[in-house]
């Protein structure tokens, strides 16, 4: 199939992590405290945390793939009390992407050291499925089982994850530094989000498998600083540069259903947005120590009561006041408020946030550039302020701490932008002058392929088969 372009004035981001941690020397104790909350690990273990560049969690937050200075590790999160690590590799160093197809042995890796430069690799068999190098610096990876997406400053590369043939690049994207984008993981809406514009909140748009755009979402004033897909699909949420009000849309309608507020008293920086699986809560995190969970829920209608308080009755006329306020004033009273909140021990880091059930109960994960990983519960029916229940260390360390020795850390060293990594690829390579997919055309120029031609050429990759990526079927001409 040959690569189509398509030309379009729109914008990007991504989001990643940067480490920091106290020196040892400012070791605090629970007695020595100044202010609330309880120590942090980072000023209390004994070594220093290695350099974080990035983390991020699967499509189903099953996993959690780590980034720094030395390689990268991927961990397994099928459990509270103990982050179970998979896989390390200290083969590439500054490994600053690093994304995992659902819980397969795919990943997509790119480095400080070749921020131009994508490899795809098999990390249990440790080898190298392509790479590509690109005109400019890759600044996110997103990947599902049928699309590849490799976000730069000024464009988009649409690979099929199944060959890795390049097969559409949409070029002429606002300037986007941060390479700013979701895909969708859904089979059936696979959807590409990114910044219509670098100076107000548009959301386009992209159907990746018919290669078309669908829609435009007026979504903000301001620029957007975040964005996530539901698992259907058919939901997004977004935030813009103020970080005061998440909404959310419908898609491909593009039509607003929630709009929620997460503060009043000061604008922040949106960090990361993220769904729960079942698309009934949204979380959000942030550069302030407060996490926001929102229930997706309508509100429901109420018999009218006779005002029994004061505070009933100042309600009423609020609500009722709504219908001759001020528009901005009476749009406020009606966004949705937090339904559950989480109080990290820390403030000024970046972090990336998920809503996922761990060992059958709902829990909020944070992973933070601090250097640790953060699980809190979750009350689905009441909500209300969420309790840390375990805190481990994201350097490969077993130790890990209960919920009650947390205090705020140090000022955040902020995570360097995305480059290239290869963390599973074999130090040698086989001398081809091309890899399927190559498209010079699109921009796109593959390197050599570990994987005989022919295996993948004539072979289908299994994608659906989580234990083993990508078991290549061999098929004979005949």
């Amino acid at each position: 199939m040959t690569s189509s372009v398509t030309r379009h004035r729109g914008l990007l981001s991504l989001s990643v992590l940067c480490p920091s941690r106290a020196p040892r020397n400012d070791v605090r104790t629970s007695s020595s405290r100044t202010g609330p909350g309880p120590m942090n690990l980072a000023s209390h273990c004994g070594e220093p945390l290695a350099a974080l560049h990035f983390a991020n969690f699967n499509q189903d937050y099953t996993s959690l793939a780590v980034g720094s200075k030395s390689g990268y590790r991927l961990f397994t999160l099928n459990s509270v009390d103990k982050l179970e690590q998979i896989y390390e590799c200290t083969d590439t160093e500054e490994v600053c992407i690093v994304e995992r197809l659902f819980s397969s042995s795919l990943v997509a890796i790119v480095s400080l050291t070749a921020p131009r430069k994508l490899k795809v690799c098999h990390f249990k068999k440790g080898t190298e499925i392509c790479n590509y190098s690109y005109s400019n610096t890759i600044l996110a990876v997103k990947l599902n089982r049928q699309r590849l997406i490799v976000c730069l400053e000024e464009s988009l590369y649409i690979h099929n994850i199944r060959d890795m043939k390049v097969l559409h690049t949409i070029r002429e994207t606002p300037p986007n530094p941060a390479g700013l984008c979701a895909l969708s993981i859904s089979n059936d809406n696979c959807f590409l989000a990114y910044p219509g514009s670098a100076t107000i909140g548009e959301a386009q748009v992209f159907d990746t498998v018919n290669l078309r755009a669908v829609t435009m979402i007026p979504a903000h004033d301001s620029p957007l600083a975040a964005m996530a897909f539901d698992a259907t699909g058919t939901r997004l949420a977004t935030a813009s540069e103020k970080g005061t009000v998440i909404r959310v849309f419908t898609v491909p309608e593009g039509q607003k259903v929630f709009e929620f507020r997460r503060g009043v008293k000061r604008c922040v920086s949106i960090c990361s947005l993220g769904f729960s699986l079942d698309s009934v809560f949204l979380c959000a995190s942030s550069n302030t120590e407060t996490v926001h969970i929102f229930k997706l829920e309508s509100p429901k209608e109420k018999p009218q009561e006779e005002a029994s308080t004061w505070s009933d009755y100042l309600g009423k006329v609020l609500m009722a006041s709504t219908t001759y306020l001020p528009s901005q004033v009476s749009e406020m009273l009606n966004q949705g408020r937090a339904f559950a909140t989480v109080r990290l021990p820390f403030s000024g880091h970046k972090n990336v946030c998920s809503l996922a059930t761990v060992q059958k109960l709902p829990r909020l994960l944070v992973a933070s550039s601090d250097g640790y990983l953060y699980i809190y519960n979750v009350d689905p029916q009441d909500g209300g302020e969420c309790t840390l229940m375990k805190q481990h260390r994201l350097d490969g360390s077993t130790e890990s701490v209960g919920g009650d020795i947390l205090d705020p850390a140090g000022p955040a060293k902020f995570l360097v932008q995305p480059s290239y990594a290869a963390a599973v690829a074999k130090t040698a390579t086989l001398a081809s002058p091309s890899c399927p997919g190559f498209s010079e055309e699109a921009g796109a120029v593959g390197g050599a392929s570990l994987i005989p031609e022919h295996e993948i050429t004539h072979g289908e990759i299994q994608l659906d088969d989580e234990n083993e990526f990508p078991p290549v079927t061999q098929q004979s001409e005949s």
